[in-house]
């Protein structure tokens, strides 16, 4: 692939679709330009990727005097791996036969908002709803990074959900989710509200975010369990903080300083793609009508009434019963109801 000749078109493109006068006479060639344009940039940010890679592969062979065998097999096991997913995803894009534009995997976050304890007890309950759901839809669950309640609850979780179409399913679960019922620990029979926060993020590949290495400090220490106690005897956590944003991202739950940066790299890439959709779409929201509600993740979307065995999702006005069912992962109807949901331009 000649990259010094896509980016001689994607140049002139540009400067096409900078000009006022090619932009009113065919609004279909204007159209037809900008979507060439996309492409475009995708396959030179691919194809300087993969060069990329394929030197650090060769940089890899100098310095293997000075790793053990260990290092040595898992980073050029990595690259190589690395090096085969772009050359697929380049010719896949070359071809026309991809779909980069809608991610199927999703990064699944839960924090705990107001009510304490109850809280972080409904927080867990959600995260084993959406794993039993993944697990029905042989998607793949691995977890990033917890943090327990003394309770035993989860005041965070954070996870991945790999497999098809994880993220267009799950997409509409982000939002303020609002349990009311009786706490076991409440002796008066009083209802309690608590509020549990979910975000479904799009897991965002290298190929289409490049995060530069000098825009990151990461930072290695030993996993924590309650308490802040030590599990491990070897620095395998790891934290990266981004500089540009001051995002700081964590893993911990993988067996390797390799697996557990590799996963927060891929949560840093989500949380990064989400802030510029978020602002694109804050842009583009008089023309994007066809959104239900604001998309904003601080207004309630959906009430868990236990007392009355029934949940409302405020965003589509409608109601599903059978709490202990959907708890242990038959969301299916509820899935269904957005899916269906009429496309509005």
């Amino acid at each position: 692939m000649d990259i010094s000749a896509l980016k001689t078109e994607r140049d002139e493109l540009s400067a096409k679709l900078s000009d006022p006068e090619f932009l009113s006479s065919s609004q279909a060639e204007a159209k037809k330009a900008g979507a060439r344009l996309q492409k475009l940039q995708k396959l030179i940010a691919l194809a300087e990727k993969l060069e990329t890679i394929k030197g650090d592969l060769a940089a890899l062979e100098e310095l293997r005097p000075g790793m053990t065998e260990e290092e040595y097999a898992a980073e050029k096991a990595r690259l190589s791996e690395s090096e085969k997913e772009h050359q697929t995803n380049l010719e896949k894009l070359e071809t026309g036969n991809t779909n980069a534009d809608l991610p199927q995997n999703a990064i699944l976050e839960i924090r705990a908002g107001a009510g304490g304890d109850e809280a972080s007890l409904f927080a867990a309950e959600l995260f084993q709803m959406y794993r039993i759901f993944a697990e029905r839809k042989k998607w793949e669950v691995n977890i990033i990074s917890t943090s327990v309640s003394e309770a035993g609850g989860y005041k965070e979780i954070v996870a991945e959900i790999n497999g098809a179409d994880s993220y267009k399913l799950l997409h509409s679960e982000s939002g303020v989710h609002r349990v009311q019922r009786i706490p076991e620990t409440e002796k008066q029979g009083r209802i309690h509200t608590s509020t549990v926060s979910v975000a479904i993020l799009p897991q965002v590949k290298d190929i289409d975010m490049e995060i530069k290495p000098q825009d990151i400090k990461v930072e290695f220490h030993r996993s924590s369990g309650p308490g802040g106690q030590n599990v491990n005897k070897v620095e395998t956590a790891v934290r990266i903080t981004h500089l540009p944003t001051g995002f700081v991202v964590s893993s911990q739950e993988g067996r390797s300083q390799l697996k557990n940066r590799e996963r927060a790299m891929s949560l840093l890439r989500a949380r990064i793609y989400d802030i510029q959709k978020q602002a694109e779409e804050k842009k583009l929201a008089v023309e994007r009508r066809s959104q239900i509600g604001t998309a904003d993740r601080s207004e309630k979307i959906r009430t868990y009434n236990f007392p009355q065995d029934r949940i409302t999702d405020h965003r589509i006005n409608k109601s599903f019963h059978n709490i202990e069912g959907i708890m242990q992962g038959k969301i299916d109807d509820i899935i269904t109801a957005f899916q269906n949901l009429p496309s509005r331009a």
